[in-house]
């Protein structure tokens, strides 16, 4: 979906899980997401003679996609071994290589090279959705699969080796994949009908002959590769089968496109393979684009490389999609769009979804009585991991969310409605059972980031009954549950209980709220808070106040957030999850003038591309950034664009510093520092030990290359 929400990159690391997937991530009990065919293992926990990266929540960098914030980049001759964990004959690898590079990885079980190998590609990742604000390239990793052509049993090694093309390996999937089924009775296979499962010739016209002459029946897909050439539609009364996701693959972009249908579509136990590359709005480039129909169900599948796995329309009643997966989309990996009325979506694996990876949207009509349950969702990378925009009697249980990255929280209950006609929330929505593993991130234009949990009256009042019950929550990066108008328009919040959670390390506080209402909060046990346990100040300022009901029962979050004039930073009041990161990123910034686009704000977003310059011809000039707490800055790393272009200069700068915004004090007097291209146009100032700052200003009396001051990142840190 297209989405007008924000992103901001945040420098964090909080204490990470790493290790077997199904063994070590933290569960509310043991229904929490999906039982899964695969058992996974993190690069990071491997053997390796590369280098690990990360923990980072940065967005826009390689290892803040990653599961776990943390990766392995291996480089020509470099490898990562993993202990297999389960007998298993087929892997799913999630891995990353640069911008433009294509090649393949040597494979390796128990130190004997396989003549086959794992080809990855960048040719699906580095996506740009300029139209979204605060969205920037993301997008980097993408998933190959590989059948081993032997079984290898736990306690196995199985190692991945580059063969010159840098790549970055995230997770490795390990699974006993099962034969290929065979034909059933009285099916009708597509081969019959011409296609060819060499993936050679184009099968489309053999598809719509086996629906066709399958009315009331099954058309088979036996094992093989085919390739589609346009889209199915008028699919109903049919059942679409294959030999199982690992044998039977069709190749394309869009599989049914059909605004309705009577229903009684069952598919199966197959794979639908695209060649999305973008993402572009306009085009429906899903596995499933409209509707199957009422009483129909998506099971068994494995969907990769396209716009959004299922896009949902008009009358899908009792629609079940359940033990699929979904990967490596450039949107959503499923949306309900309205007017869906008793669909159950369960047992499902999502990763690297470029947008929700599970959404109701109640455009039109509202989706009713419908749930999202038991699934797992990790590396949801521009948006949150499960998000209901309105909707009546809605259901969210025993899901597993885990690394939410740049736009959005674990789980988010919103009245957002992006158009109209919009229904919003309404009835009861039931949120239970769910656990989230590092989720929530950095907003833009709030300036301060949104919880792992969202309740957020967009765009109207929630008037709804918000009942969340048995939550855990570890580390969040910023705060655990969110009530909050992010539309700017101070909507109130009301009717929420939040009814048992555990909460293990948040960066920032337990309850960020920022609208006004209420909520009752009973049975919340915290630990390692990291600023205080509830920031409750209105969003926007004088909009209105939200009243927190103390439920009883509650632990380890008692102190309030005193200072509604600043974003409490992670670790403050608990030792910081990061003491190494920049404390200047994403804060904000001033300047005493800028050059038309090239505002404050561009030297600490993050990307060295973007510069801030004041005005010309005017020294002197000075940029000023709010750290956000008095701070000990020891040294500050100042940058221009790295590009030849910029030819070598330098600028005369002076440090100054202040607690309060008022009263400034020299740190280093005036000092010129060069900035060469040719050693990447960065300089260093050493700050004296003892300084305490919260307001940094750089005031620049000269530079040798341009009238004017110019920076494109500031970066302030505590180390010397």
């Amino acid at each position: 979906m297209h989405r007008s929400v924000r992103s901001m990159s945040a420098a964090i690391t909080v204490a990470l899980t790493t290790g077997l997937l199904t063994a070590t991530v933290p569960t509310a009990h043991a229904a929490a997401g999906a039982t899964l065919p695969f058992t996974s293992v993190e690069a990071e926990s491997a053997t390796t003679t590369g280098t690990r990266i990360g923990p980072d929540f940065t967005q826009g960098t390689l290892a803040s996609e990653a599961s776990g914030r943390q990766a392995v980049r291996i480089g020509s001759g470099q490898r990562v071994e993993f202990t297999v964990p389960r007998a298993a004959n087929a892997v799913n690898v999630a891995y990353s290589v640069p911008d433009g590079q294509s090649g393949a990885l040597n494979v390796y079980v128990n130190g004997t090279r396989l003549t086959r190998t794992l080809p990855v590609t960048s040719k699906y990742s580095y996506v740009d959705t300029s139209w979204i604000p605060g969205a920037r390239t993301h997008h980097f990793f993408d998933n190959a699969r590989l059948v081993l052509g032997q079984n290898v049993q736990a306690g196995d090694k199985v190692a991945f080796e580059s063969t010159g093309t840098q790549a970055t390996l995230d997770v490795a999937d390990f699974e006993q994949v099962a034969a290929a089924t065979g034909q059933p009775a009285g099916s009708v296979s597509v081969t019959s009908k011409g296609a060819d499962p060499s993936g050679n010739g184009d099968s489309t016209q053999a598809f719509r002959d086996a629906i066709s002459a399958a009315q009331g029946g099954v058309v088979w897909i036996p094992p093989g590769d085919y390739r589609l050439t346009s889209s199915l539609s008028g699919v109903q009364n049919v059942t679409l089968q294959g030999a199982g996701s690992w044998h039977s693959i069709v190749h394309t972009s869009r599989f049914i496109d059909q605004s309705g249908s009577s229903g009684g579509v069952h598919i199966k136990d197959f794979a639908v393979v695209g060649e999305v590359t973008e993402r572009v709005d306009s085009s429906p480039d899903n596995f499933v684009n409209g509707s199957l129909g009422p009483g129909s169900s998506v099971s068994g599948m494995w969907l990769q490389h396209l716009k959004v796995g299922l896009w949902l329309t008009g009358n899908n009643d009792n629609l079940v999609v359940e033990n699929n997966r979904f990967l490596d989309m450039t949107a959503d990996g499923l949306n309900l769009n309205g007017n869906a009325r008793g669909v159950r979506v369960r047992n499902n694996f999502l990763r690297n979804q470029g947008d929700d990876a599970l959404a109701m949207w109640s455009l039109y009509a509202p989706d009713t009585d419908s749930s999202f349950e038991n699934n797992t969702i990790t590396q949801p990378n521009l948006a949150n991991g499960i998000a209901i925009y309105g909707g009546t009697d809605i259901t969210v249980r025993n899901n597993l969310v885990s690394d939410t990255n740049a736009l959005g929280s674990g789980i988010a209950i919103s009245n957002q409605k992006f158009l109209d006609p919009f229904f919003p929330l309404a009835g009861t929505i039931t949120v239970t059972g769910n656990t989230l593993v590092r989720t929530g991130a950095m907003n833009p234009n709030w300036n301060h980031p949104m919880g792992a949990l969202r309740v957020d009256s967009y765009d109207s009042a929630i008037n709804a009954t918000v009942a969340i019950t048995d939550t855990t929550i570890t580390d969040s990066p910023y705060s655990a549950f969110e009530f909050v108008s992010g539309g700017g328009q101070g909507h109130p919040v009301r009717n929420v209980t939040v009814d048992g959670a555990t909460v293990r390390t948040t960066g920032t506080v337990v309850v960020q709220a920022e609208a006004q209402g209420a909520a009752t909060v009973r049975n919340v046990t915290a630990t390692s808070v990291g600023a205080a346990g509830v920031y409750n100040c209105p969003y926007p300022a004088n909009s209105g106040t939200f009243t927190l009901t103390d439920g009883g029962g509650n632990s380890g979050w008692s102190s309030t957030w005193s200072d509604c004039s600043t974003w409490p930073q992670p670790g403050q009041g608990n030792p910081d999850p990061d003491p190494n990161r920049n404390l200047a990123k994403g804060r904000p910034a001033t300047a005493t003038g800028s050059q038309d686009v090239y505002t404050p704000g561009k030297a600490v977003d993050g990307d060295a591309n973007s510069y801030w310059e004041s005005a010309n011809n005017a020294f002197p000039q000075s940029w000023t950034v709010d750290l956000g707490a008095a701070e000990p800055v020891r040294r500050l790393v100042l940058k221009l664009p790295p590009q030849s272009a910029w030819q070598a200069r330098t600028q005369t700068v002076t440090v100054l510093g202040s607690t309060d915004g008022s009263a400034y004090s020299t740190v280093v007097g005036a000092q010129g520092h060069r900035f060469d291209p040719a050693s990447g146009n960065t300089a260093t100032v050493s700050l004296p030990s003892g300084t305490s700052l919260r307001y940094l200003r750089l005031s620049v009396s000269a530079n040798t290359g341009w009238p004017a001051g110019q920076f494109s990142e500031v970066e302030a840190y505590r180390t010397p």
